[in-house]
């Protein structure tokens, strides 16, 4: 008897390499794909806008890097004592002006250069809601807890997802011909939404990446979210919120997408080096012994072998 769904995923025509660029962006579950990235040593570079929920804010971000743009005082405002930046998370507030834009601009300097080398893009859509300034129709990353009638509220459709991102892939192409780009709905239920209208969005999101993935080639989907809501069907695989994965989830999802997108050199080679940094992360109860001081030698030629290879 079978007593859960198994989803048969279809092999991409590419694999990723240990050795390859992921620039990671969206929401908050592709920061928890990148732990598991790091942990297992690849070179990333992840959310330089902080997290961003919707597909047409994250458009506009990777635009940004794109260009290059460098951030002026004209772009933050000051609220409860702390300078924002409506393109971006809180994470890059700060009391002075001149510190923000630092941080901001520091980010986009580093992120476009990394854009321009990147072997993957790596892309996940959390919610078509988007919150546009009730003054000037701007889409923003974040609300930063303004008064909510600062702000109108509404649902993008399939068709203005797929063409906005559609000259998007081709501005990205234009400056990274061989970059791939890869698409996954975040499994995190946005339940503020509304449970039905969560379900809607999702749905929406499901549409127009299927609309990119078969209009655009080195476009490909991963999907995340059938797998925890299909594959792992059970409140035990959710956080004590019952709406983000809990960690074993997340590291399922990163089992099968390890399955999916590494060759089997790569998974060895990943295997290696979590070896490898847990006897770096050893504390010894003495480090000055004989016996550690081996260890040690033996690890540093275990660590240069891995570099060699």
């Amino acid at each position: 008897m079978k007593f859960r769904t198994a989803l048969a995923i279809p092999a991409f025509d590419f694999t990723i390499e240990q050795s390859d660029k992921l620039l990671l962006m969206g929401s908050c579950f592709v920061e928890e794909m990148a732990d598991f990235f790091r942990e297992s040593g690849f070179r990333i570079d992840v959310n330089p806008f902080g997290t961003v929920y919707n597909p047409e804010s994250l458009a506009c971000c990777i635009r940004e890097l794109s260009t290059g743009k460098q951030y002026a005082l004209s772009d933050l405002f000051e609220y409860q004592g702390l300078y924002h930046s409506f393109s971006h998370h809180s994470r890059f507030s700060d009391p002075n002006p001149d510190t923000c834009l630092r941080k901001i601009n520091d980010r986009i300097t580093a992120s476009s250069a990394f854009l321009r080398e990147a072997d993957v893009l790596v892309l996940t859509f959390g919610t078509a809601y988007i919150y546009t300034l009730a003054s000037n129709g701007q889409t923003v990353v974040n609300c930063h807890k303004l008064q909510q009638n600062r702000f109108c509220r509404k649902c993008l459709s399939v068709e203005a997802i797929t063409e906005s991102w559609s000259r998007l892939i081709a501005e990205i192409r234009a400056l990274n011909p061989g970059i791939r780009l890869l698409f996954t709905v975040s499994p995190i239920r946005h339940l503020k939404d509304g449970a039905h209208e969560n379900q809607l969005s999702k749905s929406i999101l499901l549409l127009a990446i299927d609309n990119l993935v078969n209009q655009h080639p080195q476009c490909y989907y991963f999907p995340s979210y059938e797998l925890l809501l299909d594959e792992l069907r059970d409140y035990r695989f959710y956080a004590d919120d019952m709406l983000h994965p809990s960690r074993t989830a997340v590291a399922y999802i990163w089992e099968r997408f390890s399955e999916t997108c590494f060759t089997a050199h790569t998974r060895e080679r990943i295997a290696e080096w979590k070896a490898i940094r847990q006897a770096l992360r050893h504390k010894p109860l003495h480090p000055e012994s004989d016996a550690y001081l081996e260890f040690m030698k033996q690890t540093q030629e275990r660590l240069n072998r891995f570099y060699r290879t």
